[in-house]
């Protein structure tokens, strides 16, 4: 794991900060779970604590890259488009930043696992509000910011998700 980067997600604030070599570097609104914090399978909620980003899904795919079950469908979000699709989609787009639980029985392992929740750090249309929590369990992220965390991060870095 490295210590060279680390995001922490401040669930009550939605926010995002982002260091490097334990110095602040830039902070970026997010949107987490609409049910709030919470670890068990299945509730839709954001788990807390420590994680490692265990894997990068989307290198070179194009801004806005519609995703479904971690593949590119080939397809690119637009207000056209997404009027095509059925009302409420929860849209993945541009790149995925999965987590994995670092902390067994809290959120590793179990109904408590964070990594076979799939929960990601991910991109999300425009038209989404961020800075209110309105997610499924991720943390949805805007597209130009997600590209340029995901193009900093490794995987195995950290990511602490508190509230």
């Amino acid at each position: 794991m490295s210590d060279a980067r680390l995001l922490e997600i401040d669930l009550k604030r939605q926010r995002l900060f982002y260091y490097e070599h334990g110095r602040f570097v830039r902070e970026y609104w997010v949107s987490t779970a609409r049910n709030g914090p919470g670890e068990i399978m299945n509730s839709e909620c954001t788990p807390r604590g420590w994680h490692a980003i265990a894997n990068k899904i989307g290198d070179g795919a194009p801004p806005g890259a519609v995703f479904v079950a971690r593949q590119w469908t080939g397809e690119v979000w637009s207000p056209e488009f997404a009027a095509t699709q059925p009302a409420g989609r929860d849209w993945i787009l541009t790149r995925i930043l999965w987590l994995t639980g670092l902390e067994p029985g809290h959120n590793a392992g179990g109904e408590r696992d964070t990594h076979a929740r799939y929960i990601y750090l991910h991109g999300t249309p425009d038209t989404v509000p961020l800075g209110v929590a309105g997610s499924r369990g991720c943390v949805r992220m805007r597209n130009a910011d997600l590209i340029t965390l995901f193009d900093r991060m490794t995987e195995g870095d950290r990511v602490f998700i508190y509230d």
